[in-house]
């Protein structure tokens, strides 16, 4: 019963990469639509309706007929769009949303799928609730990722602990006094080797400080932008352990799809009360330790785009 799925990917990665998840998930004909948006976007979705308002010209003639049988969309200022594609498609076109879609989102939507730390308390039917962040790291994907990256890895010995750090957000700083108890944690752990990558957030002086305060010998560090090839998903399929900065959903979600254990580094002034609530649910469901923590077994192969696979399929019994 293969149906035909539209992604919307905009200009924000986060977003994009938990619409592949899903996608990928569902295995069905998928199409993905790049969209860009201009200064309209900004406008409330009570104005922008079942409209293409804000919606770039060139991506405007990428929305043709035939239209899906499921447009996947993100975020507040996609849902308009997906609106518009279910009004031209008669109503034939179901919409899958993740996250908040805002105006006229949870009397419109087929199926919005919301995570755990958004404490949506109203029963609806066509709300579903999941913990965390879907992503497209199957076991499959992280059994590639491993036979492609271990040669390149050989030389670091295991016990080996990936470190992937993130930065500073927009309310939230990411400080030396930071860097220097994430260090600690680190150490905590003993590991034998450190595969270290930062993110374009990391700041200079954390990453300086990591450079030097972690022995050259057994430490692979991967400074995000640099012209080598971004060794990510190498550090999570080929780690012993992993240690990840809880500033980053996405980040946290991808590290727990391993079986190894994952800590997350998440000091009260890094993090918003939504992560904490986030990382307070990894933890609950055992697919996460706090930083510091003693090494302990845990669940693994946490992927929630499964989950919401099931659920879209169940639309169409």
């Amino acid at each position: 019963m293969s149906k035909t799925v539209w992604i919307l990917a905009d200009d924000r990665a986060g977003n994009v990469n938990q619409l592949l998840g899903v996608a990928s998930a569902l295995d069905w004909e998928t199409k993905r639509i790049d969209i860009r948006y201009t200064d309209f976007v900004k406008l409330p979705n009570i104005i922008r309706d079942k409209t293409l308002i804000g919606l770039t010209k060139k991506s405007r003639s990428l929305l043709q007929q035939p239209y899906p049988d499921i447009v996947l969309s993100a975020g507040r200022r996609s849902f308009p769009i997906a609106r518009w594609i279910q009004k031209k498609s008669h109503n034939k076109t179901k919409i899958i949303q993740l996250m908040n879609p805002g105006y006229k989102g949870f009397c419109e939507t087929d199926l919005i799928i919301l995570p755990t730390h958004d404490q949506y308390k109203k029963q609806q039917k066509n709300v579903f609730i999941v913990t965390g962040t879907p992503h497209q790291l199957t076991s499959e994907r992280l059994q590639t990722e491993r036979q492609n990256w271990e040669p390149f890895f050989k030389k670091y010995p295991h016990k080996r602990l990936s470190l992937i750090v993130g930065g500073a957000t927009k309310n939230n700083p990411f400080t030396l006094e930071m860097a220097k108890q994430l260090l600690s944690a680190v150490q905590k752990l003993n590991p034998a080797s450190v595969l270290v990558t930062t993110s374009r957030r990391t700041p200079p002086e954390i990453v300086s400080f990591l450079q030097s305060h972690l022995p050259p010998q057994t430490t692979y560090f991967y400074t995000f932008g640099c012209a080598d090839k971004n060794p990510y998903f190498g550090l999570i399929s080929c780690a012993d352990m992993i240690m990840v900065t809880g500033d980053s959903m996405s980040m946290c979600s991808e590290c727990c799809s391993t079986t190894v254990p994952v800590f997350i580094f998440a000091p009260d002034e890094m993090i918003s009360e939504k992560h904490k609530r986030f990382h307070q649910s990894l933890y609950a469901d055992g697919f996460a330790l706090p930083a510091g923590s003693d090494i302990q077994a845990v669940k693994g192969n946490f992927n929630p785009a499964q989950q919401i696979a099931e659920k879209i399929k169940e639309l169409f019994k």
